[in-house]
């Protein structure tokens, strides 16, 4: 209606627009979307291929070596076969079938009035061809093609082109042997040659070398792979031991430069750790026993004191001092001070069972699986004790499950307590962290307990989670590798 709409479509006239796209952009997207398509596959492929590889370095370093090798000698062995052994096989064959060719000639411009026996002794002798002249009969039917049938080809192709006359071939029944048979006017003239006339036969040679060195290289390149990655493999379990808070027994450098380097790194960068840790002990040791020093003067002046409601109170300060200085120590000083040994699983829990009960309060255990782990034993013994005093503080039925799965050992606390809010449970890991609104606020507590625990289970390659219990309260799962 307006001057803009007619001017709007006069421009859409002029430019051949007519709302659909153009040629341009159809082609486009004809050829954007195979490509999609094309990418999506290969991403595809891709992650497959990686999930199929080995992991190790050894089976990597391997692959790397063999495939190609394998590649290489494929595609020689390719070549060979279609080059070499296609070439001297056309060649042999067409002289068989020349030789064939003169035979016939003979019997068809000479008869011999049935004496055939000159011009078998000339085929034997000088060609090397066992013939004979059979009566006018069909010729067998077509036998079974072989597998690899290069001169089944050669010869048939030949026959064809330079006789030009019916013909049987038989390449499969007698494997040294190549038998023929030619229909000619009155006769059937068949034809015994050896198969090394007409085919190369000494190629498997070929393939016997290729396939021996290239076992001989591969022994030798398994051999030197699994030489030079030992070094890394112990390495490793030299690293994991000791981030395990192990021993690492007998280690020493060795393997490629590159390898001892990372070797002395690691066994420098042990030591400074160690002499760290020793550092912190020796200086901890000074400051809890300057401490306890105090406290300890600090007790005889409240015995001397007569006994009232003030001095019971700062008897209570003075013990509540005490417990949060040896918690405080015994996180400050965490796992170093004790070396790792094999424990026996279910005696240790018998003792925690034990302690427990002795504390007033009942403790379920059931165990399954291995019975024996490599760990501090006192170390985590008092993370134990951590998390089953935080139970039974809190809650009156507590239940402890452990069992071994694989290379690791679970610990599964669970009691009927009041619980932890969801966002709170790794709140609770801080130090000093204190709940109050979910625990009693007049209970005694540091708000260390769960921090060691969690301290000494990372300390030996393991972690702490806290969750919602099937028994209404908190559940604390310990996992150590075992």
């Amino acid at each position: 209606m307006t001057k803009g709409h007619i001017k709007t479509e006069t421009s859409n006239e002029e430019t051949g627009q007519t709302g659909e796209p153009s040629l341009w952009l159809r082609l486009l997207q004809h050829v954007i979307l195979p490509l999609r398509l094309l990418y999506k596959g290969y991403r595809k492929g891709a992650r497959l291929l990686a999930r199929a590889m080995p992991k190790g370095l050894f089976a990597r370093s391997l692959i790397i070596i063999v495939a190609p090798m394998v590649i290489l000698q494929s595609v020689l062995a390719f070549v060979f076969m279609e080059r070499h052994w296609q070439t001297v096989t056309d060649r042999l064959s067409t002289a068989v079938t020349q030789d064939i060719a003169a035979i016939i000639a003979i019997l068809e411009t000479y008869p011999q009035d049935g004496d055939y026996s000159q011009v078998i002794k000339i085929a034997q002798d000088k060609l090397a061809l066992n013939i004979s002249i059979l009566p006018d009969a069909p010729l067998p039917p077509p036998g079974p093609k072989p597998f690899f049938n290069l001169l089944d080809q050669a010869l048939s192709r030949h026959i064809t082109t330079q006789i030009g006359k019916p013909f049987w071939i038989d390449t499969v029944g007698r494997s040294n042997i190549v038998e023929i048979r030619i229909k000619l006017q009155k006769h059937v003239l068949r034809i015994f040659a050896r198969r090394s006339m007409a085919y190369a036969s000494n190629s498997h040679i070929f393939l016997v070398w290729m396939g021996g060195t290239s076992l001989v290289l591969l022994v030798v390149a398994i051999l030197f792979l699994r030489n030079q990655i030992r070094p890394i493999q112990r390495l490793a379990k030299a690293a994991e031991r000791f981030g395990k808070g192990q021993e690492a027994r007998n280690f020493r450098p060795s393997g490629a430069r590159e390898v001892r380097q990372a070797a002395h790194a690691f066994l420098e960068m042990k030591r400074r750790i160690e002499r760290q840790i020793e550092q912190r002990t020796v200086m901890l040791a000074g400051v809890s026993h300057d401490l306890r020093t105090i406290l300890t003067r600090f007790k005889l002046q409240l015995a001397i004191l007569e006994q009232s409601p003030e001095t019971s109170e700062m008897q209570r300060d003075v013990d509540e001092m005490q417990m949060m200085l040896e918690d405080y120590l015994a996180f400050a000083r965490g796992t170093s001070s004790e070396k790792a040994e094999v424990i026996g699983i279910p005696h240790l829990l018998t003792e925690l069972q034990f302690d427990v009960q002795r504390s007033g309060h009942e403790l379920t255990i059931e165990h399954t699986g291995g019975d024996n782990i490599e760990v501090r034993p006192q170390t985590i013994k008092r993370c134990l004790h951590n998390l089953l005093s935080n139970a039974t503080r809190y809650a009156e039925t507590v239940q402890l499950s452990s069992e071994r799965l694989g290379n690791w050992w679970l610990i599964n606390i669970d009691d009927d307590g009041p619980g932890i809010p969801e966002e709170e449970l790794e709140s609770v890991f801080r130090p000093f962290y204190r709940l109050d609104t979910a625990r009693n606020q007049n209970t005694p507590n540091t708000g260390l307990g769960l921090a060691i625990a969690r301290d000494i289970a990372r300390a030996h390659g393991g972690d702490l989670k806290l969750s919602r219990s099937p028994l209404g309260g908190l559940r604390a799962t310990l996992r150590l590798p075992s």
